[in-house]
């Protein structure tokens, strides 16, 4: 029998967010903001909102952090609870029961099993990823799942592997992280309330934000990254870029959109500050067809005309919200 969390939707003919659509810099950010951009939307709630913590991000050595909405900004301003899932049977019988009970889960899978990234993983190569689960019929052998930037639905073969289901028990085996997420006290505010719980998560997403500019950071260790690639070729800089490139460029362009979401909702001067965000998406954009370029013909590449771009922008960006909103 079929349970769904919250309602029957179709994959086929499923509308994704406006921040999924045509216009976006970064068509994808990281797959666990995209779920929960997806999710918020399926429950009528602003996804906007909740864009806030990527002020906060940081250079982590050798990576850029890979943001996610907070559990409180979550319950704050739209009233939903998530929490770890306990995998103490097989994983299927626990999504089947809370999904049953009305709550989406949340689950990292391998992304070789999922159809929805045909021409990147699906069945060639094994990725950690994460899906939030709206629909199962365990008897049917079917899913339906947000993933990325949109909600899809896997049967027959990926959904026997993705749960592990025709092989022997095997004690080594780790189980997948997963969460689930109890949408009953769900809450859709007013937009003014909306808007100033919102800044309330902003305040205090700024007072979190790195000490100095992690631009110039990520710009000194460009180089010894840069020698390593080169070393290793392509498929090292394709797992570069997504955990360096990709994370930085894409946390801005939402950085950029929630600021338009708060000048739309009457929050005036706050211009050069979007605007300061968007450079720096584009700009991240532009280094990473550049670094391709480098890396696939093995030549040296001086990155200081674009993060240098980007140092400035963040200290001019982050300076005005600061200003403005504390922090």
């Amino acid at each position: 029998m079929n349970v769904h969390a919250f309602a029957p939707l179709d994959a086929k003919t499923y509308v994704r967010h406006e921040l999924h659509g045509p216009g976006r810099v970064w068509t994808e950010s990281n797959c666990y903001i995209d779920v929960w951009i997806e999710i918020l939307h399926s429950l009528g709630l602003d996804p906007y909102a909740c864009l806030p913590h990527v002020f906060s991000i940081d250079f982590e050595a050798d990576q850029w952090t890979f943001f996610k909405p907070s559990h409180d900004d979550l319950f704050h301003l739209y009233g939903l609870d998530v929490h770890e899932l306990n995998v103490w049977k097989p994983l299927v019988e626990n999504v089947r029961a809370q999904v049953a009970a009305g709550r989406i889960v949340l689950s990292e899978v391998d992304a070789f099993f999922l159809p929805d990234t045909t021409g990147t993983d699906y069945r060639t190569s094994h990725t950690k990823t994460t899906i939030g689960i709206q629909s199962i019929d365990v008897d049917a052998r079917t899913l339906r799942y947000y993933h990325n930037s949109g909600y899809h639905e896997l049967g027959g073969p990926d959904f026997a592997e993705i749960f592990r289901l025709d092989r022997a028990p095997d004690p080594s085996h780790l189980p997948f992280f997963a969460e689930l997420v109890r949408i009953d006290r769900r809450t859709r505010l007013e937009d003014a309330e909306l808007v100033r719980q919102s800044l309330r998560a902003l305040g205090s997403h700024l007072s979190r934000r790195p000490g100095a500019n992690p631009v110039a950071r990520f710009e000194e260790r460009f180089a010894e990254d840069m020698a390593w690639i080169h070393r290793e070729g392509l498929k090292a800089y394709h797992a570069w870029a997504f955990a360096t490139l990709r994370q930085f460029g894409a946390a801005f362009e939402l950085a950029g959109l929630y600021v338009a979401w708060l000048e739309r909702r009457g929050e005036m001067g706050l211009e050069p500050a979007r605007a300061a965000f968007e450079s720096i998406s584009s700009g991240v954009k532009a280094l990473v067809l550049k670094t391709a370029r480098s890396v696939n013909a093995k030549r040296p590449l001086d990155p200081s005309e674009l993060l240098g771009g980007a140092e400035r922008s963040w200290d001019a960006g982050m300076q005005l919200l600061v200003e403005r909103y504390g922090g």
